[in-house]
């Protein structure tokens, strides 16, 4: 038996909350986890865990549902395995490649599970499979997913066809009973997500990342072609404090609203958002275009240091603003928007691991709002500061 408890604390202080200007609020997220987990037998293991969260000093109308989950059951599961096999059932964590498309957004104060069916054939090149629904957060209720399990895929991993290069590709199937297509009527929506990742060394010190996804699908009556991509290239100077810096460029489409019965923005699914457009979160993976650099610094084993720049605008100016949930934040007036500037950020940030069991995070993000934010009632400057501790301890009983 193993039973693990996870403590973690973010104090932060955001300047301009739903964009008003001197809307700044200072509160507290806590975070209390326990599990405990059994293994009856060599082929079998049981996983429960519980997590308390909630939002200290944050007016309740400020307070997401992601941030306060009053103690709940968090995952719940039965895995059976062999070497080359494993399945699980319950309630569970799924997190694939980077997590852009499905994750567990762990820097949420509750951070996502599933009710899921998930099998892993295979080891060092293996291939994932997952039949689920994503469970919805009840602050003061019982954690539930929806009717049905709505949200499927396969998600391979071939890490030995190319030295030091892993090739991910994957099909994940979005399937939900009752939607609202453009046309004010309700329908079904399947839709398909086809993409893959690649990530590997380069000689010279440099290193890449690629993605790209496609979606094709229906929406009540109305068809679905979109799709996303980024790419990332780094490279590490052999140098004291190994300075690596990074390059990145995002994409992911929009609406561009020229055929009534077609839909062009992208669905970002699932994923763990957190700093993918800067550490202020306010912006997701639809209708965005992003170029960004950072650089990171080691000035010891355990102290990382990351210093970056976003520079951020809309992919369509008729499609929505999108924020790192997937929700409408700026809608356009008629004819569109008559800038796609979003926006240029700047983000510091600090961790510093001791023993693996206490971790101290912290940082600095800010965004500068573009003309896009400003001429329509979203421009006043958006800065957050953090500070985060979290302490882990395990006990054991083989």
């Amino acid at each position: 038996m193993t039973i693990d408890f996870d403590l973690r604390t973010r104090s932060e202080g955001q300047t301009a909350i739903s964009y008003l200007p001197g809307n700044g609020y200072g509160y507290d997220l806590t975070r209390v986890r326990g599990s405990f987990e059994t293994r009856p037998t060599h082929w079998a293991t049981t996983f429960i865990q519980f997590h308390d969260d909630h939002a200290l000093a944050l007016p309740l109308k400020y307070t997401a549902a992601n941030m306060r989950d009053s103690f709940d059951f968090r995952q719940a599961y039965l895995s059976l395995h062999s070497e080359s096999l494993r399945v699980a059932g319950g309630r569970q964590e799924m997190r694939f490649g980077g997590e852009r498309l499905v994750g567990v957004s762990d820097w949420t104060n509750t951070s996502r599970t599933f009710d899921a069916i998930t099998a892993r054939i295979g080891n060092t090149n293996h291939v994932d499979f997952f039949s689920s629904s994503v469970v919805t957060v009840h602050p003061t209720a019982l954690d539930m997913h929806a009717a049905g399990l709505n949200f499927h895929g396969a998600y391979g991993t071939i890490a030995t066809w190319v030295p030091k290069t892993s090739i991910e590709p994957y099909v994940f199937v979005k399937a939900m009973p009752r939607v609202l297509g453009q046309q004010g009527k309700y329908g079904t929506e399947t839709e398909a997500t086809f993409g893959s990742r690649i990530l590997g060394n380069a000689p010279m010190h440099f290193d890449y990342t690629v993605e790209g996804a496609l979606q094709r699908g229906s929406f009540a009556n109305d068809s679905i072609h979109a799709g996303a991509g980024y790419a990332k290239l780094g490279y590490t100077a052999p140098l004291p404090w190994l300075p690596r810096l990074q390059g990145q460029y995002d994409y992911a489409t929009g609406n561009p609203h020229t055929n009534a019965y077609r839909i062009g923005t992208f669905d970002q699914l699932y994923p763990s958002a957190h700093d993918v457009f800067g550490l202020v979160d306010l912006f997701g993976w639809q209708n965005i275009r992003q170029a960004r650099v950072n650089l990171d610094l080691y000035p010891t084993r355990n102290l990382t240091l990351l210093v970056q720049n976003e520079y951020l605008n809309v992919a369509n100016r008729k499609d929505d603003v999108y924020s790192g949930s997937g929700s409408v934040t700026v809608k356009p007036p008629t004819g569109g928007f008559k800038s796609d500037d979003l926006g240029i950020g700047f983000d510091v940030s600090a961790k510093y691991v001791y023993h693996e069991y206490f971790v101290v995070n912290s940082g600095f993000g800010h965004l500068y709002p573009g003309a896009l934010m400003t001429k329509n009632s979203h421009g006043a400057p958006q800065s957050i500061a953090y500070l985060s501790c979290t302490y882990r301890f395990t006990v054991n009983n083989k």
